[in-house]
């Protein structure tokens, strides 16, 4: 394994036209992927990709926007997903107060819901947190963060950083790394230790720099390798091995995966 991207969204209907082709690729350039799930359906659909293709690993869990809708029989569900051998972690879970999809005290129901769930299953839990960061980490800490997990596409200052792997937590770091305005992301993210740090892309979404605007894809992983690598003035190798020595604690994946090359570029 050269590379993880430890958040895709490959069951986004971006991908309907040439998934097939874009895992196969993957598999060819040795990237292995945790795909998301953000409700039941994406939870299966995670958990299927994962079962037919051995470096792709699944998450299970309903997103914020999605709170509204979740039923006791739905948690019940999940819980059952979660017993997949193929599931890693409980996510995508949180709350988003950016777009209110969901009432916020449903978010916050369901959210501690969640984080329950993941600690009765010994799993970690895969966080979004978008402007709604004190009610996120009074959670956190009312509930517990399981004991692993990573804050997903953190854009936070270094204070925050520190803050959040107080909690044990780690930060993904995604796109929004390589973008010219976010240097205040580049100075928190060269403030942290090394081993706090998780790749992802979220793709289809926030696509890095300079395919910006673009769909996002999982081998875009290596350009955010790159800008960290220049900010952190570091060895892109040595980088890329810490990142999935990282990926392996914090998913209890076998490791290690295998020796970081290079050579690995997106087209």
């Amino acid at each position: 394994m050269r590379l993880v991207d430890t958040h895709a969204h490959l069951d986004d209907r971006a991908f309907d036209r040439d998934r097939a082709a874009l895992v196969a690729q993957l598999h060819a350039d040795g990237i292995g992927v945790v795909a998301v799930g953000s409700d039941l359906e994406s939870s299966r659909e995670a958990i299927r990709l994962a079962e037919r293709h051995r470096a792709i690993w699944a998450t299970v869990g309903v997103h914020p926007h999605g709170a509204k809708a979740v039923t006791p029989a739905m948690l019940r569900e999940l819980e059952a997903l979660a017993r997949s051998a193929r599931v890693v972690a409980i996510g995508e879970i949180g709350l988003d107060y950016y777009r209110d999809l969901s009432p916020r005290d449903v978010q916050r129901e369901v959210f501690a819901a969640q984080l329950e769930l993941a600690r009765r299953m010994r799993l970690p839990v895969v966080l979004h947190n978008r402007e709604s960061t004190d009610d996120l980490l009074a959670i956190l800490r009312r509930v517990g963060p399981s004991h692993r997990g990573v804050v997903h596409s953190f854009l936070g200052d270094a204070d925050l950083a520190r803050t959040f792997l107080g909690l044990g937590l780690h930060l993904g770091v995604g796109g929004p790394l390589t973008y010219p305005a976010n240097s205040a992301l580049r100075d928190a993210i060269c403030r942290v230790p090394l081993d706090s740090l998780v790749l992802e892309t979220d793709c289809p979404y926030l696509t890095p720099v300079p395919h910006r605007g673009k769909r996002n894809e999982s081998a875009f992983v290596a350009l955010t390798l790159a800008r960290l690598a220049e900010a952190r003035h570091t060895d892109p190798r040595a980088l890329g091995r810490v990142t999935i020595e990282n990926t392996c604690r914090l998913f209890a994946l076998p490791g290690p995966l295998a020796e970081v090359d290079p050579a690995v570029h997106p087209n």
